[in-house]
């Protein structure tokens, strides 16, 4: 349990999706790396770039980016902090948050659509990693 966004948070976030098996289940066959982009807003007074590579229900790899250019990700989520915040306290769903572009995404809408299971549970792990915010 962590507070979000920092480097303690992205590795809760990592560790709960390597031991949590319904994630595991529901996302066996989920195959691409997702880039975080937190735009500054509220209390973070500056861009924070964090990474997943996930890979058939668990995450390979989790880390703070400092530099976005030395690897692509299949999929960029970006919102300003507040937008992030609000998905994570459940006060705005992560579905109608992309489609109304409160949280930008770039990379494949139709594996999104095919894997709505997936893309909850990942935020449901998200949420449950979230102790506190900046």
């Amino acid at each position: 349990m962590a507070k979000f966004p920092t480097a303690e948070w992205v590795e809760a976030l990592k560790n709960k999706l390597n031991a949590d098996a319904h994630y595991a289940e529901v996302a066996k066959n989920w195959e691409g790396d997702i880039r975080f982009i937190v735009d500054p807003g509220g209390p973070l007074p500056e861009t924070m770039l964090f990474y997943l590579d996930l890979w058939h229900g668990k995450c390979r790899d989790a880390f703070i980016e400092t530099d976005p250019t030395n690897r692509k990700a299949a999929f960029v989520l970006r919102a300003p902090y507040n937008q992030f915040i609000r998905v994570l306290l459940g006060e705005l769903d992560p579905m109608q948050a992309m489609m109304t572009r409160k949280l930008g995404v770039t990379g494949s809408m139709v594996v999104l659509m095919r894997n709505i299971p997936t893309v909850l549970d990942f935020v449901r792990c998200c949420r449950e990693v979230t102790t506190s915010t900046l």
